[in-house]
């Protein structure tokens, strides 16, 4: 008996084992739980190793794709134009057999895969307020594919689409035309899975709307890499509001894991947007890593050259990233680059808000999330504002309702330089805001954040009504950041707000029922505000001389060897951003 015992017990240890063996531990930054899968998206992870069925200009790109094979790899003449609303159809591929659509130019003519595509390759030596892109010698040798008629397209998923890649094209519409589609989609309703769309140049037309480069709703296993998307733009009093480079989840289909990286990504609304319509599931795992957002000047009334609608209307301006319906972001190594307000929006860049939307048909999300996001290594430039942290009822203020929940928020390692009322914005850093009578807005990190607010503005706002119950697990620690003539502000609610009155230190604990804020490196303190007044544990260099930037004015926010900041971290790294680090990750991202 014993020895039967024995044996059981050694059984069972090794199923125990195998089982740990079997899940892999979840991975954390700070409070938030990190993406647990990515896309595969090598080409070695997508093989097509079959017929090459060629397309030229004159044949029919349709009955090619209906044709092809799992497998095959279908190749458009290079310079030719195809136009059409193009069905990708479900053919029961798989991971062995991917259909590959690209141009038919050799891949010595077309960047090296992990490099950006640029419109060079389009034989378009630059465009008008856009970061100049190395081109000594444009050429076309995209494939051009387009939308020539009222409708979606010219990419359509139809359900159950599957492991298909596009290579080297130009994906754009017609100019003219009142609509605005979504050039890569899947139809209303349906659901695809793993689609990478790699190297390709997704546009609008100059003046016409576009609403969406790459709509992943219904979507799972899509990577959107080393493409380059201009021209995405709503209009006022247009046929759409919101126009996204990337955007997804709503819906009633569980989409991701998503991977965005190594794109310029324009868009007038949110270049890329997860959330804001009817939605019974949240997607997860997305990854967003080394983009460069942005948008350009002449889009904003007033500036030279200034580009609107068919009729001078302005575009419909709000934001770069915002999540309103997302589980386990990774936000990592972008560029976020011009950003202003109008249109209901203040200019900031990012916004982490769960929204259970109000529509006509009643609130469509109670289940929206946002939930386990982290933002590190990423620069942020030329905004109106910074990042606003909110929860909020959608709606007019007596039908809104409230969404799941807003939590475990990572934010750290990032530079906010330019925040300007300038921008048609408050020129604020933070804001952070409860609007939940239930399950407040909780467990948000700020750590090694190097910033300056706009002087007449604030560091940080707050909101929420004394009638709400407070947030809590608030962390801000070893930042080295500007306070602004207003330091910590109240973002709203009159009088009955957490952060109507008080000093810092007050404000901060009637907000946060547990939080801890120390050992800062808070710039230039108004003498409204003596350190006093804040929370203890921070330190207050007078100016940007006494923090010991290796060079403010050049915007080199290292600190010098002699700089009190030092390795000063309760982690033992510099106060303020990894700017070594920060500078190594953001290499190439521009």
């Amino acid at each position: 008996m014993s020895s039967l015992a024995s044996r059981l017990r050694l059984a069972l240890l090794f199923l125990s084992c195998s089982i740990t063996s079997a899940w892999a531990k979840p991975a954390f930054d700070g409070p938030a739980e990190l993406p647990r899968v990515t896309v595969a998206s090598s080409m070695a992870d997508t093989p097509a190793s079959g017929s090459i069925v060629s397309v030229r200009a004159g044949d029919s790109l349709q009955a090619a794709l209906d044709n092809a094979r799992c497998g095959d790899t279908v190749e458009l003449q290079a310079g030719a134009t195809f136009t059409g609303a193009f069905i990708l159809r479900p053919k029961s591929c798989d991971k062995g057999h991917w259909i590959v659509i690209r141009s038919s130019a050799s891949d010595s003519a077309l960047p090296a895969e992990g490099q950006r595509i640029t419109p060079c390759y389009a034989g378009v030596a630059s465009l008008p307020g856009r970061p100049a892109y190395p081109c000594v010698n444009p050429q076309n040798v995209m494939a051009r594919i387009q939308n020539g008629s009222v409708g979606d397209g010219p990419v359509v998923l139809r359900t159950g689409a599957n492991y298909y890649r596009l290579i080297g094209l130009e994906i754009t519409r017609t100019a003219g035309t009142q609509y605005a589609p979504r050039l890569v989609s899947v139809e209303p309703g349906g659901t695809a899975d793993h689609i990478v769309v790699d190297r390709s140049w997704l546009h609008g037309t100059l003046h016409d709307e576009t609403q969406n480069g790459v709509a992943l709703n219904g979507a799972s296993n899509v990577a959107v890499v080393d493409s380059y998307f201009t021209d995405f733009h709503c209009v006022v009093f247009g046929t759409c509001t919101d126009a996204h480079a990337v955007g997804g989840g709503v819906g009633t289909h569980q989409d991701g894991p998503f991977k965005i990286s190594n794109n310029f990504l324009e868009a007038s609304g949110e270049a890329v947007m997860f959330g804001g319509g009817a939605a019974t599931l949240t997607p997860t795992d997305i990854e967003i890593q080394h983009n460069h957002f942005f948008k350009p000047w002449q889009w904003m009334p007033g500036k030279p050259g200034y580009v609107g609608g068919p009729k001078g209307q302005p575009f419909i301006t709000k934001n770069h990233l915002e999540l309103k319906n997302a589980i386990r972001v990774l936000a990592e190594a972008n560029l976020f680059e011009n950003n202003w307000g109008g249109f209901t929006q203040s200019g900031f860049a990012i916004l982490l808000s769960p929204k259970n939307q109000h529509t006509s048909r009643g609130n469509v999300c109670p289940r929206c999330q946002v939930t386990d996001v982290t933002v590190r290594y990423s620069y942020i430039t030329h905004s109106g504002n910074g990042i606003s942290m909110a929860t909020s009822i959608s709606g007019d203020g007596q039908h809104g309702g409230q969404a799941l929940s807003g939590t475990r928020w990572s934010i750290h390692d990032l530079v906010l330089d330019d925040i300007s009322r300038k921008y048609v914005g408050g020129g604020n850093l933070f804001m952070i805001e409860n609007g939940w009578s239930r399950n407040p807005v909780n467990t948000i990190t700020i750590n090694h954040v190097t910033g300056f607010p706009d002087v007449d503005a604030h560091m940080s706002l707050f909101a929420n009504s004394r009638t709400n119950p407070a947030m809590f697990g608030f962390v801000f620690t070893n930042n080295m950041v500007m306070t602004g003539r207003y330091p910590l502000w109240s973002a709203g609610w009159g009088r009955a707000s957490c952060a109507a009155i008080g000093t810092p230190a007050q404000k901060v604990n009637k907000c946060f029922r547990t939080n801890t804020y120390k050992n800062n490196a808070l710039i230039g303190t108004p003498d409204a505000f003596p350190p006093s007044s804040w929370p203890a544990g921070n330190y207050f260099p007078k100016d940007t001389n006494d923090a010991g930037f290796v060079d403010f004015n050049g915007g080199d926010y290292r600190l010098q060897p002699g700089s009190r900041y030092k390795n000063s971290g309760t982690d033992g790294k510099d106060m303020g951003a990894d700017i070594v680090g920060l500078n190594a990750a953001l290499a190439g991202v521009d």
